[in-house]
């Protein structure tokens, strides 16, 4: 059986394979670029700022002022590309604190307002899924930022013990459906797919555009469960 996305059984393994392995050396790549460079940057920031204390000369000083300045700048750039990779929350806090700090930085970026609503219980999901949803949302919201032409998104979690259900929704141009064939709205939907879930985007022209992401909790227990019987197996 064919999946939405026209993809074959035989192949579903392989197209997960592919992402975890993307998805595990973007994370490495974020931690590098924060514990790496970012440090490394950040002590030459110290250094320069305690040189610019010891100097006199008024044209050395507020040249090693400036230097300090761009590399202030180039160290946040940094940390924010990082947390745009991979955000610590994601592992450490789940997916909805993740969402938010990500939504901070994709504000204070495209000036673009996110009011995140959350209904229910939030409940544990697990990493693989979490980071397919991120990756769904942060897709749908850089397209908003590129083609809407809005100010204000909305997002909704909707938490139940069988499912979680989000929607982004925008009131911008939209588009026709039938007449984009978008990279980007075929890979958040295999990504859903992939997980168990579904992703459906809907727009009409002058109207905006609505993103449903679904995700049935249930097979995310029968996959905790699944692991740690082959844990304790092995």
């Amino acid at each position: 059986m064919r999946n939405p996305m026209g993809l074959l059984p035989e192949k579903q393994e392989i197209s997960s394979y592919i992402i975890q392995s993307q998805e595990e050396e973007i994370k490495r790549i974020a931690l590098e670029l924060h514990e790496g460079v970012g440090q490394s940057l950040y002590s030459m920031f110290t250094g320069l700022q305690f040189i610019e204390a010891g100097v006199e000369q008024p044209h050395l000083k507020s040249y090693i002022k400036e230097m300090s300045q761009i590399m202030e700048k180039t160290i946040q750039e940094i940390r924010l590309l990082s947390v745009e990779l991979h955000p610590p929350t994601l592992t450490t806090l789940g997916l909805l604190p993740a969402i938010k700090s990500y939504v901070k930085l994709y504000t204070s970026t495209f000036g673009i307002e996110v009011d995140i609503k959350s209904i229910g219980e939030e409940r544990s999901i697990n990493e693989s899924s979490s980071i397919a949803i991120f990756r769904v949302c942060q897709e749908a919201l850089s397209n908003i930022a590129k083609y809407a032409d809005i100010s204000i998104v909305k997002m909704t979690f909707i938490w139940s013990e069988q499912s979680l259900q989000i929607n982004i929704q925008d009131y911008g141009r939209g588009f026709e459906i039938n007449e984009i064939q978008s990279f980007g709205i075929a890979a958040m939907k295999e990504r859903m797919f992939l997980t168990g879930g579904d992703c459906v985007v809907s727009s009409k022209i002058g109207e905006g555009t609505s993103i449903e992401i679904s995700l049935p909790l249930k097979v995310e227990e029968e996959q905790r469960g699944v692991n740690i019987d082959q844990n304790s197996a092995s």
